[in-house]
């Protein structure tokens, strides 16, 4: 039987770790962090000491899921010290799942097919209780014979699986598109609630007019009721969505185009990071609306 890896056990690969458990699906994991290994434990998966290591526990077959933060991490977990790469066969494959930089992506895919081992570029989306329930999103650009190798599992991961192409690096593009969007209904979102209260209207009643009328948003939503309650404890850090709102901002200047919105929401995120706020939920930009505004 194959065993599903996977490196990092984060909000993301905690979840995938959770819906692969709950439907008996044997996983191995790897990740820095003590207490995500013992919760990855806690579900039965087995631990890993190394990417290399939990590479050797793979079937033949077996599918490796990259579900780290950045390109830094994702290189360092692929070809560092005890990285995955000097372990991995040429029918396995590689899922390369945080949000990337296209280019990134599209060097990784390259490097990991000279080694003969199949790519798949799928970053993900949705949240940790989504991904938990295998309702998140996936986003998919890979070649026919990755398809075929990884779609099962991709199935068992989220029944909404999107392939975008063949070409590496273009679910990245995707995925980018999809944050920067996501970024300036956030930014959008705090700013009039903020807006609301110096008006001295009741949030949460403003949010309530919002959410039935045309300024609506999941992500406004979803993010708002959490702040306007106080609770600003991580399932997204606001570093995150500082670094994917400026990746979707580079990859728009590599082809020309300048997103006037997504850099005025880069540059909020950017800065709430500044203001101390990176460790919290992302939630807490409408703490920076507040504060500036």
């Amino acid at each position: 039987m194959n065993v599903v890896g996977i490196i990092g056990v984060g909000n993301m690969g905690g979840g995938m770790l959770a819906r692969l458990r709950s439907l008996q699906v044997a996983v191995a994991v790897c990740d820095v962090e003590p207490l995500r290994v013992a919760q990855a434990h806690h579900l039965g998966a087995q631990v890993c000491e190394s990417p290399a290591q939990l590479v050797q526990t793979l079937g033949p077959e077996g599918v490796l899921i990259i579900a780290v933060v950045d390109d830094a991490q994702t290189r360092q977990v692929l070809w560092g010290e005890d990285g995955a790469a000097t372990a991995l066969g040429s029918a396995q494959t590689v899922m390369l799942c945080p949000t990337l930089a296209p280019v990134f992506v599209e060097e990784q895919a390259a490097l990991l097919t000279q080694a003969g081992v199949l790519c798949v570029d799928a970053p993900m989306s949705g949240g940790p209780l989504r991904a938990a329930e295998g309702t998140m999103s996936l986003m998919v650009a890979c070649s026919e014979p990755a398809w075929l190798q990884a779609h099962g599992l991709m199935e068992q991961l989220s029944n909404k699986v999107f392939r975008v192409g063949e070409r590496a690096g273009d679910a990245a593009r995707t995925k980018l598109v999809n944050n920067l969007l996501a970024a300036i209904n956030l930014a959008g979102a705090a700013e009039v609630l903020a807006l609301a209260e110096r008006m001295g209207l009741d949030a949460q009643r403003t949010l309530s007019v919002i959410e039935a009328s045309s300024g609506q948003s999941w992500m406004g939503s979803d993010r708002m009721r959490r702040a306007l309650a106080d609770d600003f404890a991580p399932r997204a850090h606001t570093t995150l969505l500082a670094k994917d709102s400026r990746l979707a901002v580079e990859a728009a200047a590599s082809v020309g185009f300048a997103p006037l919105l997504g850099q005025v929401a880069q540059d909020a995120f950017a800065q709430a990071v500044q203001s101390g706020l990176a460790g919290l939920d992302d939630a807490a930009l409408l703490k920076w609306m507040r504060s500036t505004r």
